[in-house]
């Protein structure tokens, strides 16, 4: 099974970008989207209900703004939208199974907007953490996916040193993802690359941060150790990523 998160910063801007394309080329089972822009009643056909997968859509109320999708080409079980006992008002967390294999797109709010959004991601951080740690003690193989908002370690950032302040590379923000991780998570990107800078899947574009690869990672594939076991690759498709959208398309295969 081939599984990717990508978010797309608008799924009507990437498709006029040729993301169908894109999506042939890496031509996974399973995509977990973030931030599509849309619902699926502002789509055309092709992308509402695309050929060959049957597609989740969990839109925020605010049109044009967050919200996360699943697409996956086996019959999704057991949907979820948002924490439980909670509104999801921002489409933040769509969750379902595909054989056999638990599956969570993820978009944890930016704080870099202002204070009132930084306090509004930490409620979430808070929120979401108990919740993660029953997903990732489960027997259940399970993949969590997404556009996190945090660079966890100075690999994970290029400009370390000046962004110390910035919201998503804030300590108490890197320390919360410590503890994420210490609750059952494997970072499969992180555990493939090894003690090196990168690879990073979110660029600015100022600065030519893009071109000289001077970037963030905060776009994860987290696995449980029940679904960390059947992993046998992953990847960051750095291409894809400048062509369609400012983050990169994260992937991961399993036996």
């Amino acid at each position: 099974m081939r599984i990717a998160t990508w978010n797309l910063n608008g799924i009507r801007a990437a498709a006029r970008k040729g993301l169908a394309d894109r999506l042939a080329e890496l031509d996974c089972d399973v995509w977990l989207y973030q931030e599509v822009r849309a619902t699926p009643e502002q789509l055309d056909e092709a992308w509402s209900e695309p050929d060959g997968y049957h597609a989740l859509w969990h839109p925020a109320e605010k049109l044009g703004y967050a919200g996360t999708a699943l697409w996956s080409r086996a019959e999704p079980k057991r949907v979820q939208r948002g924490l439980p006992d909670e509104h999801d008002l921002e489409g933040r967390v769509l969750q379902a199974t595909v054989g056999g294999v638990r599956l969570v797109s993820v978009y944890l709010p930016s704080g870099s907007s202002g204070e009132h959004r930084q306090v509004e991601k930490e409620r979430w951080m808070e929120r979401f953490m108990p919740w993660a740690e029953k997903l990732a003690r489960s027997r259940v193989p399970t993949i969590l996916g997404g556009d996190l908002n945090i660079a966890h370690t100075e690999r994970d950032i290029f400009h370390a040193k000046s962004n110390q302040k910035t919201s998503g590379f804030l300590p108490h923000e890197r320390a919360w993802f410590g503890d994420l991780l210490e609750t059952g998570w494997a970072d499969l990107i992180r555990e493939s690359a090894g003690d090196v800078h990168g690879p990073y899947s979110w660029w600015s574009n100022r600065g030519r941060a893009r071109e000289l690869d001077r970037g963030w990672r905060i776009d994860y594939l987290l696995a449980n150790r029940a679904a960390a076991k059947r992993v046998t690759s992953c990847g960051i498709d750095r291409e894809a990523g400048l062509a369609i959208s400012d983050h990169a398309p994260v992937w991961v295969e399993l036996d």
